[in-house]
């Protein structure tokens, strides 16, 4: 056991500062600390040692040199125990510092603000501290690295109960957390530089064109899942270092059985896919598909349209909401049996009445703006492209039949495309301005995924319009849908074959329009 008798203290987060300094101080342990730091804790009527009065030298550049000091760095790396180092120790009246409590500039603060300018963001980039934790941390045989306030409380216990020391063990998993720290700074400042070129005037900018060169994810693991995929499979579920927690990744979890790795997919693939819509809306997803989509002037009944959708398919499904869920669709959802419920917030009276199913998995999810950049992983490497954020732009749709759709076949036509979006290709969604009616996903070909799509509607599909994510590589898939009573379609366009499909709708009466999109989900 190596008992504490020297710390260095330097936190730029200030929380249980104060109560932890004095618990050292309370046990006579000096503490060396630095600016603000050194401030805060006398003004607290805790005495501690400037580093310059300890180094001997004056903080300089604006504070950004301090504690690069041979008489800092010595104390933390000296190896107890070995002749060599404590010899020279002695030679030069160098003192060990055993433990280091110490967390860093606030980078990623900084640098998620809008309005921070480059300057005050590089000014952000810590020296000092990231130094000083290295050092600790790889001499953790003999030094205590602190770098999170919420291990305060535990490092006292442990302290008072081994009369001034901590274990061996202890210091070892405080390392793992300091590396993990500094890891993550890095991969944060990287990153952050990563996204900016230098403009003609020679000023970093953020590059509006073309990918990263350097690519940095830094992970932290939020917990461990029920199992993955399947239950051999283990899994755990990890945020971007930092990241404010929204989605179904920073999801609250409020009631219900432990999650799995799939209940966090099909999550993710409901809330991606309900907030694509203004007016109260419900999205019920299986295996990442959509099985029902709708919206409404009421919440409730969006829920019951997108149900009936394919009322076999939503048993065991997830749900998606983008309102407050109220008690009215609490007791629409508690009538079916499903495995997730993801809404932005709830009603107390709607918790009671969900909760009264002790196994379904209730989350609240924030709403944020869109990830910039989707990261998938491949044998060897990763696949990394932009997050297709394209919302319907009807105004720039062309219609090229001789039919123009009529304003109520727009409207279900814009629904339509923005469910497409998040539908597996080869996807096909027939549907009506509020609802979805019948589902083709997945398909090896469009004409199937037409034939798919129709063949699982439970509900009447003549008079209603079509959405195709890619373009008809033939006039077959238009043939059937004229069969099915299919009265408007939108498509990408873009097929050699154009001209051919749309001689099939003009042929029929079918209205189409050409979006210039396409809408691909591997």
């Amino acid at each position: 056991m190596i008992p504490i008798r020297r710390a260095l203290i330097s936190v730029s987060d200030k929380t249980g500062l104060t109560d932890f300094a004095g618990f050292l101080n309370s046990r006579h342990i000096e503490i060396i600390s630095t600016g603000g730091t050194a401030r805060a804790l006398l003004d607290a009527g805790i005495p501690v040692i400037e580093v310059s009065q300890y180094t001997g030298h004056p903080e300089i550049l604006d504070g950004r040199v301090k504690t690069l000091h041979p008489r800092i760095h010595a104390g933390l790396l000296a190896i107890r125990g070995l002749d060599a180092h404590e010899a020279q120790m002695r030679e030069l009246n160098l003192q060990a510092i055993d433990m280091v409590a110490v967390n860093l500039y606030p980078f990623e603060e900084t640098s998620a603000r809008p309005d921070a300018s480059f300057e005050e963001v590089v000014e952000q980039i810590d020296i000092g501290g990231p130094s000083m934790v290295r050092s600790a941390a790889k001499n953790h045989a003999s030094v205590a690295v602190v770098t999170h306030p919420a291990d305060y409380d535990w490092i006292r216990r442990e302290m008072t109960e081994r009369d001034g020391s901590l274990s061996a063990a202890t210091r070892f998993v405080l390392a793992q957390k300091a590396f993990a720290l500094t890891a993550r700074y890095d991969a944060a400042v990287a990153a952050y530089l990563s996204e900016r070129v230098l403009s003609s005037d020679g000023r970093p900018v953020r590059t509006e064109r073309g990918l990263p060169a350097l690519d940095v994810i830094a992970l932290e693991k939020v917990g461990d899942l029920r199992y993955g995929e399947n239950p051999h499979q283990r899994a755990a579920l990890y945020r971007k270092a930092g990241a404010q927690p929204t989605g179904a990744a920073g999801a609250e979890f409020l009631h219900g059985k432990e999650l799995s790795y799939n209940n966090l997919l099909d999550a993710d693939a409901a809330w991606n896919l309900v907030r694509e819509f203004d007016l109260p809306a419900a999205a019920i997803i299986k295996h990442t598909n959509p099985c029902g989509v709708a919206q409404a002037d009421r919440l409730a009944q969006a829920y019951v349209l997108a149900r009936d959708c394919d009322p076999v398919s939503a048993f065991g499904s997830v749900v998606s909401l983008n309102r407050r869920v109220d008690e009215e669709t609490a007791a629409a959802i508690h009538s079916t049996f499903v495995e997730v419920v993801l809404a932005p917030d709830y009603d107390e009276a709607a918790l009671a009445v969900l909760r009264q199913k002790k196994n379904v998995r209730l989350l609240r999810a924030a709403h944020a703006a869109p990830a910039y950049l989707q990261h998938r992983e491949i044998d060897g490497g990763f696949l990394v492209q932009e997050k297709d954020v394209y919302a319907p732009a009807p105004d720039q749709w062309k219609v090229v039949t001789a039919r123009r759709p009529t304003d109520e076949e727009m409207t279900a036509l814009v629904f339509g495309w923005r469910v497409v979006k998040h539908v597996k290709s080869n996807a096909i969604v027939f549907c009506d301005a509020g609802r979805t009616l019948g589902i083709g996903a997945g398909q090896m070909s469009r004409v199937d995924a037409v034939r798919w799509g129709s063949q699982r509607a439970v509900l009447p599909l003549p008079g209603c319009v079509m959405a195709s994510d890619a373009f008809f590589p033939f006039p077959d898939g238009v043939e059937i849908a004229a069969g099915i009573g299919v009265r408007a379609i939108a498509q990408p366009g873009g097929s050699a074959r154009d001209s051919e499909v749309i001689e099939a709708a003009d042929s029929r009466d079918i209205a189409m329009v050409f979006t210039g999109i396409r809408h691909f989900r591997h």
